[in-house]
Protein backbone atom coordinates (compact mmCIF):
# COMPACT_ATOMS: atom_id res chain seq x y z
CA UNK A 1 0.00 0.00 0.00
CA UNK A 2 1.64 3.21 -0.96
CA UNK A 3 1.19 6.02 1.43
CA UNK A 4 0.23 9.61 0.53
CA UNK A 5 1.06 12.03 -2.27
CA UNK A 6 3.80 12.96 -2.98
CA UNK A 7 4.92 15.41 -6.09
CA UNK A 8 8.13 16.52 -6.92
CA UNK A 9 8.74 19.70 -8.73
CA UNK A 10 12.21 19.42 -11.21
CA UNK A 11 13.39 16.38 -13.07
CA UNK A 12 16.74 16.69 -12.82
CA UNK A 13 19.65 15.10 -10.60
CA UNK A 14 17.74 15.50 -7.55
CA UNK A 15 14.36 15.04 -8.45
CA UNK A 16 14.68 11.89 -10.37
CA UNK A 17 16.81 10.50 -7.43
CA UNK A 18 13.74 11.56 -5.05
CA UNK A 19 10.99 10.55 -7.17
CA UNK A 20 12.66 7.05 -7.62
CA UNK A 21 13.29 6.66 -4.08
CA UNK A 22 9.67 7.02 -3.21
CA UNK A 23 8.08 5.38 -6.10
CA UNK A 24 7.71 2.29 -4.16
CA UNK A 25 6.13 4.07 -1.15
CA UNK A 26 4.56 6.55 -1.65
CA UNK A 27 1.58 7.59 -5.25
CA UNK A 28 4.65 9.72 -6.94
CA UNK A 29 4.37 12.19 -9.41
CA UNK A 30 7.33 14.14 -10.75
CA UNK A 31 6.39 17.11 -13.03
CA UNK A 32 9.22 19.09 -15.24
CA UNK A 33 8.64 21.27 -18.21
CA UNK A 34 11.10 18.95 -20.66
CA UNK A 35 10.05 15.69 -21.93
CA UNK A 36 12.78 14.06 -20.96
CA UNK A 37 16.28 14.11 -18.84
CA UNK A 38 18.54 16.58 -19.28
CA UNK A 39 22.05 14.89 -18.77
CA UNK A 40 23.31 18.31 -17.87
CA UNK A 41 27.10 16.65 -17.42
CA UNK A 42 27.36 15.48 -21.10
CA UNK A 43 26.01 19.38 -22.54
CA UNK A 44 29.18 20.88 -22.64
CA UNK A 45 30.88 17.79 -25.39
CA UNK A 46 27.23 17.85 -26.65
CA UNK A 47 27.81 21.66 -27.35
CA UNK A 48 31.04 20.95 -29.58
CA UNK A 49 30.86 17.57 -30.92
CA UNK A 50 28.17 16.25 -33.45
CA UNK A 51 28.67 13.08 -32.67
CA UNK A 52 27.06 14.18 -29.27
CA UNK A 53 24.10 15.77 -30.03
CA UNK A 54 21.88 13.57 -28.12
CA UNK A 55 23.52 12.06 -25.67
CA UNK A 56 22.26 14.31 -23.03
CA UNK A 57 18.81 13.17 -23.44
CA UNK A 58 17.12 10.35 -21.68
CA UNK A 59 13.98 9.41 -21.72
CA UNK A 60 11.48 9.45 -18.15
CA UNK A 61 9.24 6.76 -19.48
CA UNK A 62 11.06 3.71 -17.54
CA UNK A 63 11.64 6.29 -14.42
CA UNK A 64 9.07 5.26 -12.23
CA UNK A 65 7.11 1.68 -11.64
CA UNK A 66 4.45 2.89 -10.08
CA UNK A 67 4.17 7.00 -10.21
CA UNK A 68 3.94 9.20 -13.15
CA UNK A 69 5.60 11.85 -15.05
CA UNK A 70 3.49 15.14 -16.14
CA UNK A 71 5.50 17.06 -18.73
CA UNK A 72 4.07 20.40 -17.71
CA UNK A 73 5.45 24.17 -15.94
CA UNK A 74 4.08 24.77 -12.60
CA UNK A 75 2.72 27.96 -12.23
CA UNK A 76 1.18 28.26 -8.57
CA UNK A 77 1.26 26.10 -4.87
CA UNK A 78 -2.19 26.45 -3.25
CA UNK A 79 -0.57 25.43 0.29
CA UNK A 80 -4.36 25.57 1.74
CA UNK A 81 -5.55 23.19 -0.44
CA UNK A 82 -2.36 21.67 -0.97
CA UNK A 83 -2.29 21.53 -4.75
CA UNK A 84 0.09 22.04 -7.36
CA UNK A 85 -1.18 24.49 -10.54
CA UNK A 86 0.15 23.67 -13.98
CA UNK A 87 0.36 25.67 -16.42
CA UNK A 88 -1.97 23.51 -18.16
CA UNK A 89 -4.45 23.73 -15.99
CA UNK A 90 -4.42 20.31 -14.08
CA UNK A 91 -3.90 20.23 -10.55
CA UNK A 92 -2.34 18.26 -8.70
CA UNK A 93 -2.81 17.31 -4.59
CA UNK A 94 -0.15 16.37 -2.41
CA UNK A 95 0.20 15.25 1.08
CA UNK A 96 4.54 16.56 0.67
CA UNK A 97 5.72 18.91 -2.04
CA UNK A 98 9.38 18.57 -3.32
CA UNK A 99 10.87 21.92 -5.04
CA UNK A 100 13.50 21.03 -6.83
CA UNK A 101 13.50 23.05 -10.02
CA UNK A 102 17.44 23.37 -9.44
CA UNK A 103 19.72 25.92 -11.19
CA UNK A 104 19.70 27.65 -14.50
CA UNK A 105 23.55 27.48 -16.31
CA UNK A 106 24.41 29.30 -19.22
CA UNK A 107 25.09 27.67 -22.96
CA UNK A 108 25.59 25.39 -23.83
CA UNK A 109 25.13 23.80 -20.69
CA UNK A 110 20.98 24.52 -21.21
CA UNK A 111 18.57 23.09 -22.55
CA UNK A 112 16.42 25.08 -24.51
CA UNK A 113 12.72 24.72 -25.15
CA UNK A 114 11.10 21.81 -23.93
CA UNK A 115 11.33 18.99 -26.33
CA UNK A 116 14.58 16.80 -27.84
CA UNK A 117 14.07 18.53 -31.29
CA UNK A 118 14.43 21.92 -29.53
CA UNK A 119 17.72 21.68 -27.59
CA UNK A 120 19.25 19.66 -30.58
CA UNK A 121 18.72 22.61 -32.47
CA UNK A 122 20.54 24.74 -30.10
CA UNK A 123 23.52 22.22 -29.40
CA UNK A 124 23.93 22.20 -33.52
CA UNK A 125 23.67 25.71 -33.51
CA UNK A 126 26.86 25.79 -30.93
CA UNK A 127 29.01 22.98 -32.76
CA UNK A 128 28.18 25.55 -36.03
CA UNK A 129 29.29 28.71 -34.40
CA UNK A 130 32.40 26.89 -33.02
CA UNK A 131 33.02 25.15 -36.18
CA UNK A 132 33.78 28.15 -38.03
CA UNK A 133 34.73 30.55 -35.42
CA UNK A 134 38.56 32.27 -35.75
CA UNK A 135 38.56 32.99 -32.29
CA UNK A 136 36.48 31.85 -28.97
CA UNK A 137 36.13 33.26 -26.17
CA UNK A 138 35.24 31.49 -22.62
CA UNK A 139 34.82 33.29 -19.98
CA UNK A 140 35.58 31.98 -16.07
CA UNK A 141 37.99 29.28 -15.12
CA UNK A 142 35.99 27.32 -12.84
CA UNK A 143 35.05 23.76 -13.84
CA UNK A 144 32.85 24.32 -16.55
CA UNK A 145 35.16 26.91 -17.78
CA UNK A 146 37.97 24.57 -18.00
CA UNK A 147 36.54 21.91 -19.29
CA UNK A 148 34.62 23.53 -22.20
CA UNK A 149 37.78 25.64 -23.08
CA UNK A 150 39.35 21.72 -23.72
CA UNK A 151 36.83 20.39 -25.59
CA UNK A 152 36.97 23.62 -27.76
CA UNK A 153 40.43 23.44 -28.32
CA UNK A 154 39.99 19.33 -29.31
CA UNK A 155 37.36 20.22 -31.85
CA UNK A 156 39.10 22.99 -32.87
CA UNK A 157 42.93 22.78 -33.14
CA UNK A 158 43.30 25.55 -35.90
CA UNK A 159 41.26 27.95 -33.95
CA UNK A 160 42.25 30.96 -31.19
CA UNK A 161 40.85 29.85 -27.90
CA UNK A 162 41.00 32.12 -25.20
CA UNK A 163 40.44 31.02 -21.41
CA UNK A 164 39.50 34.23 -19.34
CA UNK A 165 39.22 34.41 -15.43
CA UNK A 166 38.87 36.66 -13.30
CA UNK A 167 40.82 34.62 -10.14
CA UNK A 168 44.29 34.53 -9.70
CA UNK A 169 44.20 30.72 -10.48
CA UNK A 170 42.17 28.09 -12.54
CA UNK A 171 40.00 25.65 -10.33
CA UNK A 172 40.70 27.82 -7.43
CA UNK A 173 36.76 26.61 -5.72
CA UNK A 174 38.67 23.11 -5.53
CA UNK A 175 41.16 24.83 -2.80
CA UNK A 176 43.91 22.96 -4.95
CA UNK A 177 46.43 25.02 -6.25
CA UNK A 178 47.88 21.79 -7.88
CA UNK A 179 45.04 21.20 -9.65
CA UNK A 180 44.80 24.98 -10.68
CA UNK A 181 48.52 24.29 -11.98
CA UNK A 182 47.66 20.81 -14.20
CA UNK A 183 45.16 22.38 -15.63
CA UNK A 184 46.46 25.54 -17.03
CA UNK A 185 49.60 23.51 -17.97
CA UNK A 186 47.39 21.17 -20.03
CA UNK A 187 45.96 24.38 -22.01
CA UNK A 188 48.80 26.37 -22.67
CA UNK A 189 50.50 23.34 -24.14
CA UNK A 190 47.58 22.89 -26.50
CA UNK A 191 47.72 26.80 -27.49
CA UNK A 192 45.19 28.07 -25.08
CA UNK A 193 45.59 31.60 -23.98
CA UNK A 194 44.82 31.60 -20.36
CA UNK A 195 44.34 34.66 -19.34
CA UNK A 196 44.24 34.83 -15.04
CA UNK A 197 43.06 38.21 -12.95
CA UNK A 198 40.38 39.01 -16.05
CA UNK A 199 37.36 40.14 -15.33
CA UNK A 200 35.12 40.42 -18.53
CA UNK A 201 31.97 42.28 -19.57
CA UNK A 202 31.05 43.02 -23.43
CA UNK A 203 33.12 45.92 -25.22
CA UNK A 204 31.50 48.46 -26.90
CA UNK A 205 31.27 47.32 -30.26
CA UNK A 206 29.85 43.76 -31.09
CA UNK A 207 32.33 41.06 -30.48
CA UNK A 208 34.34 42.70 -28.10
CA UNK A 209 35.08 42.35 -24.83
CA UNK A 210 36.89 44.42 -22.87
CA UNK A 211 38.95 43.44 -18.87
CA UNK A 212 39.22 45.15 -15.94
CA UNK A 213 42.11 46.87 -16.98
CA UNK A 214 40.76 48.08 -20.23
CA UNK A 215 42.60 45.34 -22.60
CA UNK A 216 40.43 44.71 -25.40
CA UNK A 217 39.81 40.95 -27.41
CA UNK A 218 37.57 40.22 -29.99
CA UNK A 219 36.61 37.28 -30.25
CA UNK A 220 33.96 35.80 -32.79
CA UNK A 221 32.16 33.19 -30.24
CA UNK A 222 31.93 33.58 -26.44
CA UNK A 223 30.56 31.25 -23.77
CA UNK A 224 30.11 32.62 -20.11
CA UNK A 225 30.68 29.93 -17.67
CA UNK A 226 30.71 31.81 -14.47
CA UNK A 227 28.30 30.58 -12.20
CA UNK A 228 24.35 29.66 -12.02
CA UNK A 229 21.12 31.32 -11.11
CA UNK A 230 18.44 29.32 -8.93
CA UNK A 231 15.11 28.62 -10.62
CA UNK A 232 12.74 29.78 -8.28
CA UNK A 233 11.26 32.83 -10.01
CA UNK A 234 8.58 31.33 -10.38
CA UNK A 235 8.10 30.95 -6.73
CA UNK A 236 8.65 34.42 -6.57
CA UNK A 237 5.79 35.48 -9.26
CA UNK A 238 3.50 32.75 -7.09
CA UNK A 239 3.76 34.59 -4.09
CA UNK A 240 6.01 32.86 -2.51
CA UNK A 241 8.90 35.44 -2.45
CA UNK A 242 9.64 35.01 1.90
CA UNK A 243 10.28 31.25 1.01
CA UNK A 244 13.79 32.39 -0.94
CA UNK A 245 16.48 34.09 0.69
CA UNK A 246 18.48 37.10 -1.06
CA UNK A 247 20.32 35.15 -3.86
CA UNK A 248 17.46 33.69 -4.64
CA UNK A 249 17.76 29.98 -3.06
CA UNK A 250 14.64 28.18 -1.12
CA UNK A 251 15.67 29.03 2.55
CA UNK A 252 15.64 24.87 4.08
CA UNK A 253 15.85 23.77 8.16
CA UNK A 254 18.47 20.99 8.85
CA UNK A 255 15.99 18.33 7.31
CA UNK A 256 15.67 19.79 4.06
CA UNK A 257 12.36 21.40 4.50
CA UNK A 258 10.98 24.76 3.58
CA UNK A 259 11.54 27.19 6.60
CA UNK A 260 7.98 26.68 8.60
CA UNK A 261 6.82 23.84 6.82
CA UNK A 262 6.50 19.90 7.51
CA UNK A 263 5.01 19.03 3.90
CA UNK A 264 7.43 21.62 1.82
CA UNK A 265 10.93 20.28 0.89
CA UNK A 266 13.38 21.58 -1.28
CA UNK A 267 16.50 19.46 -2.82
CA UNK A 268 19.56 20.49 -5.01
CA UNK A 269 20.63 23.64 -6.56
CA UNK A 270 17.75 25.20 -5.54
CA UNK A 271 18.01 25.47 -1.91
CA UNK A 272 20.50 27.36 0.42
CA UNK A 273 21.45 23.93 2.51
CA UNK A 274 25.20 24.05 1.13
CA UNK A 275 27.45 26.54 -1.67
CA UNK A 276 28.63 23.22 -3.10
CA UNK A 277 26.26 23.13 -6.04
CA UNK A 278 27.21 19.71 -7.79
CA UNK A 279 25.53 16.37 -8.68
CA UNK A 280 26.87 14.46 -5.33
CA UNK A 281 25.77 16.88 -2.97
CA UNK A 282 22.03 16.98 -4.86
CA UNK A 283 22.21 13.07 -4.49
CA UNK A 284 23.06 13.24 -1.06
CA UNK A 285 20.15 15.73 -0.38
CA UNK A 286 17.70 13.00 -2.64
CA UNK A 287 18.34 10.62 -0.50
CA UNK A 288 18.03 12.13 3.09
CA UNK A 289 15.17 13.89 1.81
CA UNK A 290 13.63 10.20 1.35
CA UNK A 291 13.95 8.77 4.26
CA UNK A 292 12.65 12.18 5.75
CA UNK A 293 9.66 11.96 3.84
CA UNK A 294 8.55 8.38 4.85
CA UNK A 295 8.90 9.59 7.81
CA UNK A 296 6.09 12.43 7.83
CA UNK A 297 4.24 10.33 5.79
CA UNK A 298 4.48 7.11 8.49
CA UNK A 299 4.52 9.77 11.57
CA UNK A 300 0.81 8.09 12.86
CA UNK A 301 2.58 4.72 12.81
CA UNK A 302 4.06 2.81 15.60
CA UNK A 303 7.10 2.61 14.22
CA UNK A 304 7.90 6.79 13.99
CA UNK A 305 10.91 7.78 12.87
CA UNK A 306 12.68 10.70 13.56
CA UNK A 307 13.94 13.27 10.98
CA UNK A 308 17.48 12.99 9.55
CA UNK A 309 19.61 16.15 9.68
CA UNK A 310 21.76 17.29 6.26
CA UNK A 311 25.05 18.05 6.82
CA UNK A 312 26.48 20.45 4.47
CA UNK A 313 29.31 18.83 1.66
CA UNK A 314 32.31 21.30 1.90
CA UNK A 315 34.69 19.01 0.61
CA UNK A 316 33.54 16.21 -2.70
CA UNK A 317 35.79 14.65 -4.61
CA UNK A 318 35.81 16.76 -8.12
CA UNK A 319 36.42 15.47 -11.49
CA UNK A 320 37.16 18.05 -14.83
CA UNK A 321 37.88 15.88 -17.56
CA UNK A 322 40.19 17.73 -20.70
CA UNK A 323 38.20 16.26 -23.04
CA UNK A 324 37.63 12.48 -23.64
CA UNK A 325 41.40 11.10 -22.26
CA UNK A 326 42.78 13.62 -19.70
CA UNK A 327 41.87 15.54 -16.90
CA UNK A 328 42.56 16.52 -13.31
CA UNK A 329 40.55 14.45 -9.98
CA UNK A 330 40.81 16.60 -7.16
CA UNK A 331 40.30 13.73 -3.79
CA UNK A 332 39.82 15.30 -0.27
CA UNK A 333 41.85 13.04 1.85
CA UNK A 334 41.76 13.29 5.83
CA UNK A 335 43.71 16.31 7.34
CA UNK A 336 41.92 18.66 5.28
CA UNK A 337 44.16 18.17 2.33
CA UNK A 338 43.81 17.21 -1.20
CA UNK A 339 44.81 14.44 -3.62
CA UNK A 340 45.47 15.35 -6.83
CA UNK A 341 45.19 12.53 -9.43
CA UNK A 342 45.87 12.98 -13.35
CA UNK A 343 44.54 11.45 -16.88
CA UNK A 344 43.89 7.89 -15.93
CA UNK A 345 41.40 8.02 -12.59
CA UNK A 346 40.19 11.14 -14.65
CA UNK A 347 39.26 9.16 -17.70
CA UNK A 348 37.68 6.00 -16.64
CA UNK A 349 35.99 7.45 -14.09
CA UNK A 350 34.30 10.35 -16.32
CA UNK A 351 36.30 11.85 -18.96
CA UNK A 352 35.21 9.12 -21.50
CA UNK A 353 31.79 8.78 -21.50
CA UNK A 354 30.64 11.58 -19.40
CA UNK A 355 28.66 9.05 -16.83
CA UNK A 356 26.06 8.99 -19.46
CA UNK A 357 25.90 5.01 -19.06
CA UNK A 358 25.49 5.73 -15.61
CA UNK A 359 22.37 7.65 -15.36
CA UNK A 360 20.80 5.78 -18.19
CA UNK A 361 21.00 3.13 -16.29
CA UNK A 362 18.93 5.34 -13.03
CA UNK A 363 16.27 5.81 -16.00
CA UNK A 364 16.19 2.20 -16.51
CA UNK A 365 17.57 1.97 -19.41
CA UNK A 366 20.62 -0.33 -21.25
CA UNK A 367 24.07 1.77 -20.73
CA UNK A 368 24.41 1.95 -24.27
Amino acid sequence: MLDGDVVVIGGGYAGVRLAKRLDTTARVTLVDRKEVFFHRIASLRAGVRPDWSHSPFIPYDRLLSNGRVAVGKAIRIDTTERQVILGTGERLPYDVLVIATGADYPEPARFTGTTTEEAVKSFVVHQQQIATADHVLVVGGGPSGVELSAEIRLARPDARVTLAHSGPELLHSTGSTKAGRKARAWLASHGVDVRLDSFMSPGNDFGTYRDARGSIIEADRSFWATGTTPNTLWLRLAGHGDWLNDSGHVRVDEALRVRGWLDLFAVGDVNDATDLKITPAALAQADLAAHNIRAYLNSAGKHRKKPRFYRPIHRTPLIVPFGPADGVTVLPVPGGETAVLGSRTTTVTKAKTLMTPYMRRQLGYTAA
